[in-house]
């Protein structure tokens, strides 16, 4: 029954991200028109925090070390590791400029200084991969804090909306492919216990 409800909201995912596509430009207009001074300054933070995302995966590593759940850290480190390679490989291949470098949205004052150098294109967002591929391990070590955790997730890709730092299909495919690369992870993980080996090899426990 899980399995089914994953495969039905999967392939609902995939169909929303193709659909997006279409309405991207209209979506965008509409949702940077409900700006307001409130939701400028709570959707600011929220973009900051994602901004410093790593510093989350530290925390929690730091958090799993001290529940003694720490052979996580390892697999959660790796869903880092390759939400980071794939969004970069996807960026470079897609080449989307951002909606506010079409043209289709201004950007507010106080993000127009920060460097989109490194990370210039728009598909797909980086910050709602990361958040998004957290999810499976941290539902599986803490659940209390599963939906607090989705909940933020959510939040965080709104927020790129917002400002028009990507297209609601840029993030739904990030949360997307993220989330997938998280299963991946934990299923993986499961099997074949990489990371509890790894680290009753180093600290002999």
């Amino acid at each position: 029954m899980r399995k089914n409800i994953g495969g039905i909201l999967t392939a609902l995912a995939i169909a929303a991200t193709i659909a997006s596509f279409y309405f991207d430009s209209k979506i965008i207009v509409l949702v940077s028109s409900l700006r307001t001074g409130f939701f400028d300054q709570f959707f600011l933070g929220i973009t900051l925090l994602s901004s410093e995302i790593i510093i989350f995966f530290i925390l929690t590593s730091l958090f799993l070390w001290n529940e003694n759940k720490r052979k996580w850290i390892l697999p959660l480190w790796l869903t880092l590791f390759f939400s980071v390679a794939a969004s970069f490989l996807l960026k470079i291949a897609v080449h989307r400029q951002r909606p506010f470098q079409c043209g289709l949205v201004s950007l507010l004052p106080s993000l127009q200084e920060s460097s989109f150098a490194v990370w210039n294109f728009s598909f797909p967002s980086f910050q709602a991969m990361l958040a998004f591929s957290a999810i499976p391990i941290l539902s599986k070590e803490f659940p209390k804090l599963k939906y607090a955790w989705i909940i933020l997730a959510v939040f965080v890709a709104f927020s790129r909306v917002y400002f028009g730092l990507h297209f609601l299909s840029d993030i739904i495919a990030g949360g997307l492919i993220g989330y997938v690369i998280g299963i991946i992870i934990l299923k993986y993980e499961k099997e074949r216990k990489i990371g509890e080996k790894i680290y009753r090899k180093i600290f002999g426990e």
